[in-house]
């Protein structure tokens, strides 16, 4: 698969399954909805990029954190919960989840 496709395709026995890749960022930002210390990209999508590769998709969260919390503790949370969501719902492997903390938060989550 090229770069830059809108799409990662998958050969079925009875066709083919494309899923956009706003399905994946979709997938995503759910997965960051429930994490304890995120307080941004729940519902910013625009803060979510993916990248199609040929057999897999790399992930880049651009978050907001709630000051007191680790924030490497946080990013481990965001690389497992995103992973797992994105596997088990596409059945597309995650190859990286690249977590940039681009602010701490002093208010309530």
């Amino acid at each position: 698969m090229a770069e830059n496709k809108d799409y990662v395709t998958t050969q079925l026995e009875n066709g083919t399954v494309n899923i956009n890749e706003e399905v994946i960022t979709t997938i995503v930002a759910a997965a960051l909805r429930d994490l304890e210390g995120v307080v941004t990209a729940k519902n910013d999508k625009k803060n979510i990029r993916v990248e199609l590769g040929e057999n897999s998709v790399a992930v880049d969260c651009g978050l907001v954190l709630l000051y007191g919390h680790s924030v490497v503790e946080i990013a481990k949370n965001v690389q497992n919960a995103v992973t797992n969501a994105v596997e088990s719902m596409t059945g597309i492997k995650v190859s990286c989840v690249d977590v940039n903390v681009t602010g701490i938060s002093m208010g309530n989550k």
